[in-house]
């Protein structure tokens, strides 16, 4: 199917419209098909969630196994997680009609009153997040359903770094111990907080140590993602100069959502683009987010919005709470910038890796760049 504009910025639509990743979309098939569990650890925006729902709609996937993508991204709790993965498993089900969705109500009878089908046959998820009493009992009515479907599933469960910081203190060990008993399904954990995901996945005092096959997700190659741009900007008859995709690629880090935030605007206003015109494309993105940025600024205290200015006009920030860095920017006091540190970081407005702290939105760090 055709679209109007090829640079999706959300979702997937097809392998039309998904560059590259061939190297990755065998591997990951190759270990989900071999019965190997995945943990996929790249930074938020690298196209994790497109690989995933890539190699679902590939022929030897959709043919063979039942998969479910379920994002426990904004989850607090186990009830929460336990909430996504009904949600998400019954809209999977959904386009398959109401006997399948039927065949997972026989075994989680806890959801059966909170879905109800019209008269078409279609279901409709009537629960509130306060309808899982027993989040445990639910939990495991769920995975008796994964055991006993008719088809193998893949299961991919986003954001699975998140249960690191339930306030339930068993909730790794709850799932290693489902998950290995599950022979009839293969899980995807993907992350972007590589400290933790990795520290999950390789520590051997962690539940789900040597359990799943590790897979980081690096950068798109810049050719590739130049012939993918040049492809779809000539299929439309529109030209982009040689050097734009790589100016956009080298200010972002090869970071996918960017590139195709910044392709997207320059497909929708340019019918021959040249090279400082991506530069043009960003202003736009940037000012057209300009009031967003403003309420998040709002609601965070002086240290913190002082912090974030900080480390933003730093690009890639170490040691901030050092003296040096303190007084650069006439910051409070080595405690204060940890302990806004590490409420930022909640917030997701800062990433730390490695000893780099940097603004998460990188738009955002540009227009407070220059604020």
């Amino acid at each position: 199917m055709m679209i109007e504009n090829p640079f999706i910025t959300y979702g997937y639509e097809s392998a039309d419209y998904f560059c590259d990743r061939k190297q990755e979309t065998h591997e990951l098939i190759t270990m989900l098909t071999n019965g190997n569990h995945a943990a996929l650890i790249s930074p938020r925006r690298m196209g994790k969630t497109g690989l995933i729902h890539h190699c679902f709609a590939q022929k030897e996937i959709q043919e063979r196994y039942y998969t479910f993508l379920v994002d426990i991204y904004a989850t607090k709790n186990l009830q929460d997680m336990v909430y996504r993965m009904g949600h998400g498993i019954v809209n999977r089900l959904k386009s398959r009609g109401q006997s399948a969705v039927d065949g997972f109500l026989r075994f989680v009878t806890s959801l059966r009153t909170g879905i109800s089908f019209d008269g078409q046959g279609n279901a409709s998820w009537n629960l509130g997040i306060g309808d899982i009493k027993s989040p445990n009992f639910t939990l495991e009515e769920i995975f008796n359903y994964l055991k006993a479907a008719d088809r193998r599933c893949i299961v991919a469960i986003d954001e699975f770094q998140a249960v690191g910081g339930y306030p339930e203190q068993n909730v790794e060990e709850l799932m290693r111990t489902y998950v290995q008993d599950c022979r009839n399904a293969v899980f995807i954990f993907s992350g972007s907080q590589k400290s933790m995901m990795s520290e999950m996945f390789s520590s051997p005092a962690r539940p789900f140590y040597q359990s799943v096959s590790l897979m980081f997700l690096k950068p798109v190659a810049l050719q590739e993602y130049e012939t993918f741009a040049k492809k779809h900007f000539e299929k439309a008859g529109k030209e982009i100069a040689d050097g734009v995709v790589s100016a956009i690629y080298e200010r972002f880090d090869g970071t996918t959502w960017y590139l195709q935030k910044v392709l997207n605007q320059l497909f929708a206003t340019k019918d021959n683009v040249d090279l400082g015109d991506e530069e043009r494309a960003v202003r736009q993105i940037v000012n057209q987010n300009e009031d967003a940025y403003k309420d998040l600024l709002y609601q965070l205290t002086a240290r913190q919005r002082d912090l974030l200015v900080a480390v933003s006009r730093e690009g890639k920030a170490k040691q901030i709470t050092g003296a040096a860095f303190v007084k650069r920017y006439n910051l409070s006091s080595a405690s204060s910038v940890q302990k806004s540190a590490q409420t930022l970081m909640e917030k997701q407005l800062l990433t730390h890796h490695q000893g780099v702290y940097e603004v998460y939105d990188k738009f955002m760090a540009l227009w407070l760049r220059e604020s």
